[in-house]
């Protein structure tokens, strides 16, 4: 089994009793041994039993424990002989997919708007373009080149150019260097991105747009945040302002 970090031992080397919250204590531990180890989806924890036992816990608290981070979508329990305690996602992962959840849950039940998710998204993208354009490395610009030609000939709302599009973004994320930022991201592409696209996909200028991306990708292939921050902006902007016109007219 994969050593996870127990909690607190006495003096004389025995394991304190659980104390009030203890299954959330547990769950806290394994979220950062998760972080700290850098483990990836679909890797082996350990089972309940050696769970149980390297924690000094009973399996009902442990069992608590993995329910909480099942729910926080961060591992998942598998049964059978083959089975155990998997991670199902990394906690920046889980951030986000919490994150896009909620925000979509608040764009059905129509308490956010698109206009305050594009506002949102201003706030968020166009730091980390002037991010990316500091940090991003050649295989990063490498990749946002193959998305901008990936959107070359295809009609915005297609299959092709918003997957296209979906990649872009991303590897602008990835290569802000920031993991919270990232996660934080994680809905734009989830959430908003298919909502623009039903909604706005049709009016909009396949040449605007991949001008829009071409000019982020020249302020990042050439390490300048500045004009990486203005090309994000106008970019959201351009989106901001179809979006009014298909509500007006």
């Amino acid at each position: 089994m994969d050593a996870v970090p127990g909690p607190p031992e006495r003096a004389g080397g025995k394991f304190e009793p659980p104390a009030p919250g203890a299954s959330e204590q547990i769950a806290a531990q394994i979220r950062r041994y998760l972080e700290q180890q850098h483990l990836r989806p679909g890797e082996r924890i350990g089972t309940e039993q050696q769970l149980a036992q390297e924690f000094g816990v009973s399996r009902p608290t442990l069992r608590e424990a993995l329910r909480l981070l099942s729910a926080s979508q961060l591992i998942r329990v598998g049964r059978g002989r083959a089975g155990g305690v998997f991670v199902a996602r990394t906690p920046a992962e889980g951030m986000s997919r919490s994150l896009a959840d909620s925000i979509s849950l608040m764009l059905a039940a129509e308490t956010v708007t698109l206009e305050e998710l594009l506002d949102a998204r201003l706030s968020l993208e166009v730091p980390i373009a002037g991010r990316a354009a500091t940090n991003a490395d050649a295989a990063a610009v490498a990749a946002l080149d193959e998305a901008v030609a990936a959107q070359e000939g295809q009609r915005p709302g297609t299959t092709a150019f918003e997957a296209a599009d979906a990649r872009f973004h991303h590897v602008l994320a990835r290569a802000c260097g920031n993991t919270v930022l990232m996660a934080l991201t994680g809905w734009i592409l989830e959430v908003l991105q298919p909502a623009l696209s039903a909604r706005i996909g049709a009016a909009l200028e396949p040449g605007a747009v991949l001008d829009q991306h071409r000019a982020i990708l020249r302020a990042v292939r050439r390490r300048q945040p500045a004009a990486a921050e203005r090309a994000m902006r106008a970019h959201v902007e351009y989106l901001s302002a179809v979006l009014d016109a298909t509500r007006r007219g």
